[in-house]
């Protein structure tokens, strides 16, 4: 009787062993996606933070005397309106606010706490058509691991 079952902790040990190697290895996984599910969750934020903090820029200052001066404030703040899908082109902003996080040539080359955010994507649209002035204003990014460029897009009305 002793003899049949020579062996059998053996093999008990090493299943044991696959199963908790198993477990390290999922936790493993799981670790690496909560790090990069966090760091996509930081440039969100940080793009948010930006955009908002143009659009109040804007609100603040622009002249209300007139709907005509309205408009032609706002019209300073375009930035880059052509173009679609993260890779827009056209005019830079004439106004110092959008240069004030410009190079020297007036390009958005390097957007803080966004990682591979170039000039060409980074997008201030304004409709003073609108009568209530839509200002529509996308930030792009595109870390190592992405195959295409990520993107927030505020939309605001300024009065």
């Amino acid at each position: 009787m002793k003899h049949s079952q020579q062996g059998f902790f053996l093999i008990e040990a090493m299943v044991a062993i696959l199963i908790f190697a198993l477990g390290v290895l999922g936790l493993v996984a799981m670790g690496g996606t909560a790090v990069a599910t966090q760091s996509d969750a930081q440039y969100r934020t940080e793009a948010s933070s930006l955009a908002d903090a143009i659009a109040g820029e804007m609100a603040v200052n622009i002249d209300r005397t007139t709907p005509a001066s309205i408009a032609a404030a706002l019209a300073t703040f375009q930035h880059q309106p052509g173009g679609a899908n993260c890779a827009f082109n056209g005019a830079v902003a004439t106004n110092p606010i959008i240069k004030g996080i410009a190079d020297q040539a007036g390009n958005l080359t390097a957007v803080p706490g966004l990682p591979g955010a170039n000039s060409a994507m980074q997008q201030v649209l304004v409709d003073a058509g609108d009568p209530f002035n839509r200002v529509e204003i996308t930030l792009c990014w595109k870390t190592a691991n992405d195959a295409a460029p990520r993107r927030h897009t505020l939309v605001t009305y300024i009065n």
